[in-house]
């Protein structure tokens, strides 16, 4: 057994013994290969759609190039950078989306940046969302040490402060907008003394609450004033329907009477003109002028009594006057 054993691993070669090299494949030709591989490798670069490249030269700034296919010198001469310029960022305090790509989009301790403390020394959970887009990747790169951060830290102090010049109904009811306009200023002109690189475009509040164990108390006085608010509106809306109604029909009795003012006055101006016409024509002549009057009173009484009577001197008795032939039915034939 011992003697098989070593006949065995006698015939045994080595690996370089069975495989030679090669004659036209040698190891500096290989060397050689794989270090034009490297160099082919490293010599060009692709930006994406929405970034753009920013190429240093032995870690100092060269240019900035657009997305494309770009070349460059290998082995770690240039290195290129890929801003994101194209894509709107944005910061989440207090909320986190999921599956978000960003590094600094949220923070690591969103229920201590939403906890704030009001105007009127009242707590509230204030979440937002700040957007914003590097405008300037050089300087986004390479004036701050990580703008990111900094700006998310910028976004909080803005908004603490703002929040706390405020009264907690102002931050949930109707101060919202306001709040919105004051941070989006700051923040642009604090990104612009701190040479971030970015362009704030937009300050979104979300979600602004009181502290979870007063929220149902809290509920109650936002009813209250919401039933308040509703009540007024109602008086309010009462009030716009009945007073133009009351003066509109003030308006309309006051029109009525100057009409009937203006009515009267003239009918006593006209009789008062008849009247004098009729005493100019009694002056020229008494007997006719009162005959004619005589007569003209007859024709309007006359018709208006249900039995005529004539009443003369040389007639003895008092005499029916008959109705006249156009006052009698008439016969059917």
């Amino acid at each position: 057994m011992y003697f098989e054993e070593n006949i065995a691993v006698s015939n045994v070669q080595p690996l370089s013994g069975r495989f030679p090299w090669p004659p036209s494949v040698s190891p500096l030709r290989i060397a050689l290969l794989v270090l034009f591989l490297i160099l082919v490798w490293t010599s060009y670069y692709t930006v994406p759609a929405e970034s753009e490249g920013i190429v240093l030269r032995f870690g100092k700034y060269i240019r900035k190039v657009p997305p494309g296919l770009h070349f460059k010198l290998p082995f770690g001469i240039d290195t290129v950078f890929q801003v994101p310029t194209q894509r709107q960022l944005k910061l989440e305090f207090g909320v986190t989306t999921p599956d978000y790509t960003h590094p600094d989009q949220t923070g690591n301790e969103p229920e201590k940046e939403k906890s704030m403390v009001t105007g009127d020394l009242n707590a509230a959970l204030v979440e937002w969302v700040v957007q914003y887009r590097i405008t300037e990747p050089e300087t986004y790169l390479f004036a701050v040490r990580n703008p990111g951060q900094t700006l998310r830290d910028l976004s909080e102090s803005v908004m603490r402060e703002v929040v706390g010049d405020r009264t907690v109904d102002e931050i949930i009811t109707i101060g919202r907008q306001e709040i919105e306009d004051s941070v989006l200023a700051r923040l642009q002109d604090l990104a612009g003394r701190y040479r971030l690189g970015v362009t704030v475009n937009q300050v979104q509040l979300k979600n602004v609450n009181p502290p979870e164990p007063v929220q149902p108390s809290f509920n109650e006085v936002n009813r209250a004033q919401q039933d308040r608010e509703n009540a007024i509106n109602l008086a309010i809306g009462e009030y716009n329907k009945a007073v133009p109604r009351a003066r509109g029909e003030a308006d309309q009795k006051i029109r009525e009477a100057e009409g009937y003012r203006f009515k009267r006055i003239n009918e006593a101006e006209g009789d008062a003109a008849a009247f004098s016409a009729v005493l100019e024509q009694y002056i020229k002549a008494p007997e006719i002028t009162r005959t004619r009057l005589y007569l003209e009173t007859l024709g309007d009484v006359l018709p208006a009594a249900k039995q005529s009577i004539v009443v003369d001197e040389s007639v003895q008795q008092i005499l029916p006057m008959l109705p006249l032939p156009a006052s009698l039915p008439e016969k059917k034939p």
